[in-house]
């Protein structure tokens, strides 16, 4: 398979958790599900058609090809231009939205969908069953730019237009978070009359069915919204049908922190993402704020060893790691209660999470030097352990830019870690050096999260289809591969039975747990802080923001 060097950075960067795929809650720290609105409302008022919602955004798209991208920036911005199949519920049952109904075949490998027969895109082309088979082909392309899209696509074989309004859509093998899936965004269905007009530049040039359209956009400053008049199609979570309360919004892009929570305390924006801890805490305590927050599902952010190399590959080795790292002093000094510590590689937002897995290992010092004593790694008078002449190291890498305080960490863990005699180098560089070394497997450990809705996340994670190779950088970062745990992933992912299935993925998360594939840190909440003149903000579910049911207090 082809991929460019832009694409495997888009990899890279979904890879380090900028796809915030969320789970929602909302209000101070009470976790809710998400597809749900604020249960404080902003304002006693009644909502109001009209006004425009100031969004600050955490960063600046470069396209807004859903199909294409692997940016959680795009995403959410795109799930406000682009709908879906189906909508995906908290408790995550599945709801018609583009499709009316759906059949499965008894063979699980082909799902048979009825389409509305209103739609329209915002280009005044009809919705139809040969537009959802363009995106789909387009999106599993092997010779196509897709990454994020076509991992969701999973097995996909083809897509055959019964007629009009109705879609098969076949894979080589039984295929269950196909449904869930076709929820995210990054399977929104775009005009295909766009992709003939606007060709590659189609991604400055997004035309979906959803409520909003862009109308204009100014690179690395603003993205304007505008209200779609004839949109009367909405997701089963909305609060109310028709189209959007609000007549625009505008998204302005600014990437610092400091800037962005500045421009909402002084009123240039009414909403602002990606709040840092601190400024949570302090925007709680004021009464002219609120916070929604949205819990990232999928992989969590972890510590990952390369599983390949020596003496990583060595489980009494990861064990000794991970017994000399206290996680929950980390987690509660960097992010001060506003982040959850992780227990598993899947979040706790995740179906299938596995939380028998919570407290079930501690920092215990004497049984990291231990096993290092049992493995022949003997402390030297530096204070570093060593064997046959080499010093025990871990080669850590990571992208520039400290996000979510992951550089402060990994430091973290590097004092910690000099307490048994391991001594941790840090490396932090560029993407192109950063996605050299992972595709040359040359490092010790890696610090990343993967977004993603459905537990086959796993197999994103640790599945030997997802190792790197000279010619890209894929998503096994682990470097792992066990031929009965690769058929139980596939195992999982073909169990038509919920119940069986989830019980599948619990048993996968205690293998990885208690092998230390890695070691799991945190679970990301991504953070909107808001004046409360704003209502009926809500995420659909993973979890991007959905600005539908927001209304403007006059």
């Amino acid at each position: 398979m082809n991929r460019s060097l832009r694409g495997m950075q888009r990899l890279m960067i979904l890879a380090i958790g900028l796809a915030l795929i969320v789970t929602g809650c909302s209000g101070g720290n009470t976790n809710t599900p998400a597809n749900t609105n604020s249960k404080e409302e902003a304002s006693a008022s009644p909502k109001a058609n009209g006004g425009e919602l100031t969004f600050a955004l955490a960063g600046s798209p470069n396209t807004l090809d859903v199909g294409v991208t692997s940016s959680d920036i795009e995403f959410r911005i795109g799930r406000n231009i682009f709908d879906s199949l189906v909508a995906e519920l908290p408790d995550h049952t599945l709801k018609p939205w583009l499709a009316e109904s759906w059949e499965i075949s008894p063979d699980n490998k082909s799902y048979t969908f009825k389409l509305r027969q209103d739609v329209k895109f915002h280009d005044g082309t009809p919705f139809n069953a040969e537009a959802v088979k363009v995106n789909f082909d387009r999106s599993a392309d092997p010779q196509g730019e897709s990454v994020y899209a076509k991992q969701l696509l999973g097995p996909y074989e083809s897509s055959e237009v019964i007629d009009e309004s109705t879609i098969k859509v076949n894979f080589k093998e039984p295929f269950t978070p196909f449904l869930s899936n076709a929820a995210k965004s990054a399977l929104g269905i775009q005009s295909p009359d766009s992709f003939k007009k606007f060709g590659d530049k189609v991604g400055q040039n997004p035309v979906g069915t959803g409520p909003f359209k862009l109308v204009s956009w100014v690179p690395n400053a603003e993205l304007v919204l505008e209200k779609n008049a004839d949109y009367n199609w909405p997701s089963p979570a909305a609060e109310h049908s028709g189209p959007a309360y609000l007549d625009k919004v505008v998204l302005k892009l600014i990437p610092e922190e400091a800037t962005r929570v500045s421009s909402l305390q002084s009123g240039q924006v009414l909403a602002a993402e990606s709040i840092p801890a601190q400024n949570i805490v302090a925007l709680q305590k004021d009464a002219k704020y609120q916070i929604d927050k949205a819990l990232l599902p999928g992989g969590v952010f972890q510590l990952t060893f390369n599983n390949e190399k020596e003496p990583w590959n060595n489980v009494n080795m990861r064990k000794a790691v991970q017994s000399g790292i206290d996680i929950d002093s980390i987690v509660n000094a960097l992010y001060l209660g506003t982040f959850p510590r992780s227990w598993s590689p899947l979040s706790s937002s995740t179906l299938g999470y596995d939380a028998s897995l919570e407290n079930s290992y501690k920092v215990d010092i004497d049984k990291a030097n231990q096993l290092l004593e049992e493995e022949g790694w003997k402390l030297g008078s530096d204070g570093i352990r060593a064997k046959d002449g080499k010093a025990l190291e871990i080669n850590y890498i990571d992208l520039t830019g400290n996000r979510e305080k992951r550089e402060d960490i990994i430091k973290m863990v590097q004092q910690q870690l000099k307490q048994v005699g391991i001594k941790l180098n840090i490396t932090v560089t560029a993407a192109g050096p950063y996605v050299d070394a992972l595709k040359a497997g040359s490092y010790d450990m890696i610090g990343h999260s993967f977004a993603g809705g459905d537990p086959d996340i796993l197999r994103t994670l640790f599945s030997k289809a997802n190792w790197s190779t000279n010619e890209y950088a894929n998503s096994n970062f682990a470097r792992f591969y066990d031929p009965e745990i690769e058929q139980q992933l596939k195992d999982a992912y073909q169990e038509a039975d919920p119940a069986k299935r989830i019980e599948r993925y619990k048993d996968l998360q205690q293998y990885f747990v208690s092998n230390v594939v890695s070691i799991p840190v945190y679970v990301f909440p991504y953070t909107i802080a808001s004046s409360k003149k704003v209502s009926g903000l809500s995420f659909d579910f993973p979890g991007y923001p959905v600005f539908y049911d927001v209304a403007i207090a006059k």
